[in-house]
């Protein structure tokens, strides 16, 4: 009987196993991870950002949903002593935003941080998402020009290059562009929920049915048409065909947004990374204005995403314009080994086996090792296995090499 079949009949072995939603990772598939991990932070660190940590749970007022974060039956909630509903943070930007407020409360110049650190979501497992991921992200607050929005983007771009990830994509939308719209639809509660739902999984045939049949106006049909079929084209143009359309005034202030951030942006040198989709949505309601995500191949999760949300630490208390994003890593770790499956050949170890006549020997060497910056691993001999016991032991391990010490 497989470990699954056991588990499905009652077996005993449940501990050996991890619910559903999280995972172990473990070897060189995690040496891997925390390498990338360094690098996303070390990239932070050059565009002049601190890292800050934020506590894993939190009371469920950082996360409510006035906060436009995940809704409440997504968030795994418990209660304190003194009978306070916890949460387990499903998202970090809702913390840095209230330390901000707490901490930097007067400060009216330029606050940047990063973190890095475990969310946890409560989605249905049908869905094959994990519960639990890491992410690594950059806050950028008391700057609300399209300089600062342009900058993050690139940063999500370096980020991701350095992390060993080359094959991506990067869409940029504004969070004020499709509320427009859907304001000049005039749909109600329900036909905006379904008009979002159709967006949202890329549904465009049924969003164009959907217009019609609640006789919206040819305009705005026209609009949501020339969006779906025609965002990756000149943006000017695109802009231009809109505007003779409508003169909502979030939608022309989201396309002149636009226009200024993808200019400024290009100025980074990320121009074949990066492609403006207007029809762009994100799951946080608390995002303003510019939204971003990248996508790989291979995978229809976003490795990463983030917006400006001017509104959300006024909600902590101070004023603060603010525009930032969070990478997934394990999503990135997942993208890197399809690129580079190699990476999991090796684990950078040097085994270093002696017997037990030789342990000073052992140590001496071991330690000239580490100072050319080797990773050594003592491993002392049995009389119980022979060499070729040890070799497939280093094998194993992907060991870069094996040394024995007479």
């Amino acid at each position: 009987m497989d470990s699954e079949t056991n588990l499905r009949s009652g077996g005993s072995s449940l501990e050996l196993y991890t619910p559903v939603g999280v995972m172990d990772i473990y070897d060189q598939r995690c040496a891997v991870k925390e390498r990338i991990e360094r690098q996303i932070t070390d990239t932070f660190h050059s565009y002049g950002f601190k890292s800050i940590e934020t506590p894993t749970f939190e009371f469920f007022d950082v996360f409510g949903r006035e906060k436009g974060t995940v809704p409440s039956k997504q968030m795994f909630k418990f209660f304190d002593r003194d009978n306070n509903t916890i949460v387990l943070r499903p998202d970090i930007t809702p913390g840095a935003a209230r330390c901000v407020s707490r901490y930097f409360h007067d400060e009216e110049m330029p606050i940047r941080m990063c973190y890095l650190g475990n969310t946890f979501v409560n989605v249905p497992p049908y869905k094959g998402k994990l519960q639990e991921v890491t992410q690594a992200g950059a806050e950028f607050f008391n700057d609300d020009s399209s300089d600062a929005d342009a900058e993050m983007i690139a940063i999500m771009a370096d980020a991701c290059l350095k992390s060993g990830l080359h094959e991506f994509q990067l869409e940029v939308g504004h969070a004020g562009f499709m509320r427009g719209l859907l304001d000049e639809t005039g749909l109600d509660r329900d036909g905006r929920s379904k008009l979002i739902d159709m967006i949202s999984r890329k549904n465009f045939f049924g969003v164009v049915d959907l217009l019609e049949d609640m006789h919206v106006s040819q305009n705005i049909r026209e609009i949501f048409s020339h969006v779906f079929d025609d965002y990756h084209d000149d943006l000017n143009s695109s802009i231009d065909y809109i505007l003779a359309r409508t003169d909502n005034d979030q939608v022309k202030a989201a396309c002149d947004r636009l226009k200024k951030v993808s200019e400024k942006a290009a100025l980074f040198g990320i121009d074949k990374y990066l492609t403006v989709d207007l029809s762009l949505l994100s799951t946080y309601k608390y995002y303003t204005g510019v939204i971003f995500k990248a996508y790989t191949s291979g995978s229809a999760e976003t490795v990463a995403s983030g917006g400006r949300y001017d509104g959300l630490v006024k909600q902590f208390g101070k004023e603060a314009p603010a525009v930032g994003f969070a990478i997934n890593t394990n999503e990135v770790l997942d993208a890197v080994l399809r690129e580079d499956p190699e990476l999991l050949s090796s684990s950078g170890i040097t085994v270093l086996l002696y017997n037990r006549d030789s342990f000073d020997k052992a140590i001496n060497k071991a330690e000239k090792l580490r100072e050319k910056g080797k990773a050594v691993r003592l491993v002392r001999k049995s009389s119980k296995l022979d060499d070729n016991d040890y070799r497939a032991y280093a094998d194993r391990l992907h060991a870069d090499e094996l040394i024995v010490i007479d």
